[in-house]
């Protein structure tokens, strides 16, 4: 839908990363599960900034161009992840990323009590590195998620979610807090989940050129995977 059909450097299109959009400012990218979206100390390479790096290079390692992070998306999270093509487009995004509305598609355990919600709380982070709620305002970072339940069955709930804040494993935790954990969620779900993969997807993206202003909306289908969860039997 948004690609543009005279992509050029086909050949180099990084494995696995699906390139929804291109012009010389910008690159948004449908990322999969399990791909880092910027590199760890352990991990330098196998990245999605290091394979678009080297894309936006066309296999030239002299080649000046270069790609700069706008957000982030958790490795083991899907979906529509934007990279900018200077270190001015990475600013005028970011200063601007009010404007950015960002819709998660997320499977969890059980049923919110509430078929539509807009959960709350103020976030901080222990010395263990893991997120969690506080109701005390100089301990963390406010942050409101708001969702509604799309599909039902005997064990999950199949979320919509509207992310209006954007903080640190923000979704995973607020969702976590209302006793629906995220099917997969090794981090803040069940311990006896069992299920080896976040169902957690970046399903829509829309935000106005950092340059033209023009709207632009990019979508990445869910994987298959959620599908699966939500046909599962007893």
């Amino acid at each position: 839908m948004n690609r543009n059909p005279k992509h050029p450097g086909t050949r180099h299109l990084p494995r696995g990363l699906d390139i929804l959009y291109e012009d010389d400012q910008l690159l948004v990218v449908d990322k999969p599960a399990g791909l880092l979206a910027v590199g760890t100390p352990t991990n330098r390479t196998r990245t999605a900034y290091y394979m678009l790096t080297e894309y936006v290079r066309k296999g030239n390692p002299k080649s000046r161009n270069r790609i700069f992070i706008v957000h982030r998306l958790d490795q083991w999270t899907s979906g529509v992840l934007i990279f900018a093509k200077s270190e001015p487009v990475k600013e005028r995004l970011q200063e601007n990323w009010t404007q950015v509305k960002k819709t998660y598609i997320a499977v969890v355990h059980g049923r919110p009590e509430k078929n539509e919600d807009t959960i709350s709380s103020y976030l901080a982070e222990n010395k263990g590195l893991k997120v969690y709620s506080t109701n005390d305002p100089s301990r963390g970072k406010l942050a409101h998620t708001a969702y509604k339940v799309v599909k039902q069955t005997p064990k999950f709930a199949m979320l919509e979610i509207d992310l209006l804040t954007g903080r640190k494993n923000q979704i995973r935790v607020h969702l976590a807090d209302i006793g629906c954990p995220i099917v997969g969620d090794r981090k803040y779900g069940r311990p006896d989940d069992g299920y080896r993969r976040l169902a957690l997807h970046a399903r829509s993206i829309r935000f106005p050129h950092p340059q033209t202003g023009k709207p632009l909306a990019f979508d990445a289908k869910p994987p298959s995977y959620f599908r699966q969860l939500m046909d599962e039997k007893e």
